[in-house]
């Protein structure tokens, strides 16, 4: 297998040439923000695409995976080219990509067309994964879990505002209707970062193909990066299965939400984006292992919850619906926790890999998440939301299990 040199690049990484003046943390944070936005949307919208376009019920779940696949994928075939083509031009053409792809999923005939529409969007989404490394890059390490935090609460916030967002535009003007905002934020964007994204010129010197070959070098010798994905691959499942399902526990009794309610339920999840900053300060701090540990005790805390609420028979609607609130906040913070102390560690390794530990880690992490999407119709068909939340729960366990034995 060719080998990537790594010679050509050494710490401090000053390959980003800010010219006086870099954007802030703050446009990172809402760029990456707006940008996912397209990734979980669907996850709330599964229950009016599906019947709208064919799909049944187990069905309707690729609806959810296919952007998160799609994202993987570009994490694995596109993100690498941020270690050999200037970054900003990389970014910027991935987004109009992303524009052009979300306008042919509002307009899409089928079924299949708008998987396959929506499979691309995701796939030039992963320019998320650009954009992070350049913060961090311009981050002293000892800053570095901090300003990846921040950076993270965008990409956060956009997740689980992504469902409200999207049930509150699809009650008005129906599902299509998202897409066509997504283009037009897409557009936006993509004019404010042509303005203000700063150029990084990586140094390695190779070929496309061999860059996708050291991607599975990376993974053999990087022990951290292996163990750190993994388990967010696992708590992304858990994720995944939750939110996609609970759309359908919300539309039945007791709770017979329609997608206005289903929206503001979506919207108390986003109070999990405010772990970001404290996790990353904690891995800062030496209390990786510990922190990490706790993000997965509190993912199964939620998840029986949930279960529990789910099987209630009776009581007070309103009730419960707060203990499921409760429970869906504890799953984001557990799940934000595991990603923002991950993503932390990978980013201190080899710098002149950057871009391809960062694709390496999320793609992983999103096949977690497609894996979990695709599973809740199924789940739902076999048990209902107490099967769902099972699952979940299994996923987690598996994760505290991988934290307890390995000491990475």
């Amino acid at each position: 297998m060719s080998q990537v040199p790594e010679c050509m690049v050494s710490e401090p990484e000053d390959d980003v040439s800010v010219a006086g003046a870099a954007p802030s943390t703050l446009l990172f944070a809402v760029a990456t923000g707006v940008i996912i936005l397209n990734l979980f949307a669907p996850q709330t919208l599964v229950g009016i695409i599906g019947p709208s376009l064919g799909f049944s019920e187990s069905g309707a779940g690729l609806v959810a995976m296919a952007s998160l696949l799609g994202y993987a994928t570009g994490l694995f075939f596109l993100v690498p080219l941020a270690d050999l083509m200037e970054n900003r031009q990389l970014v910027l053409r991935m987004l109009i990509s992303a524009l052009v792809m979300a306008v042919a999923a509002a307009f899409a005939p089928t079924g299949w067309s708008l998987l396959i529409f929506l499979f691309l969007l995701g796939a030039a989404c992963s320019a998320i994964q650009i954009l992070v490394p350049i913060a961090a890059v311009m981050t002293p390490p000892e800053h570095r879990g901090r300003v990846i935090g921040n950076v993270m609460s965008g990409v956060m916030v956009g997740i689980l505002v992504s469902r409200p967002l999207a049930s509150m535009i699809a009650d008005l003007w129906g599902w299509r209707s998202f897409y066509v905002v997504s283009a037009a934020a897409l557009a936006l964007l993509t004019a404010v970062l042509a303005l203000r994204l700063p150029e990084r010129r990586p140094l390695v010197s190779a070929s496309y193909g061999a860059l996708i070959g050291s991607l599975f070098q990376l993974l053999r010798e990087e022990p951290v990066l292996r163990v750190r994905a993994f388990t967010a691959a696992l708590m992304m499942a858990s994720f995944s299965l939750f939110w996609t399902s609970v759309a359908l526990l919300l539309a039945q009794p007791p709770f017979s939400l329609g997608q206005s309610g289903i929206a503001l339920f979506a919207l108390v999840g986003a109070g999990g984006a405010a772990a970001t900053s404290p996790f990353g300060r904690m891995g800062d701090r030496g209390w990786t292992r510990t922190a990490t540990l706790v993000s997965h005790l509190i993912v199964l805390g939620a998840t029986a919850l949930a279960a529990w609420v789910g099987g209630v028979r009776s009581g007070q609607p309103l009730i419960l619906l707060i203990l499921l609130g409760v429970s869906a906040v504890m799953l984001d913070v557990g799940i934000t926790g595991d990603q923002t102390l991950g993503r932390r560690a990978v980013n201190l390794l080899k710098p002149e890999a950057r871009g391809r530990i960062n694709g390496l880690f999320v793609g992983i992490f999103f096949l977690g998440g497609a894996l979990g999407s695709a599973l809740a119709g199924t789940a739902w068909d076999f048990g209902g939301w107490v099967a769902v939340c099972s699952a979940a729960a299994g996923f987690g366990v598996i994760a505290l299990v991988t934290g307890v034995a390995t000491r990475t």
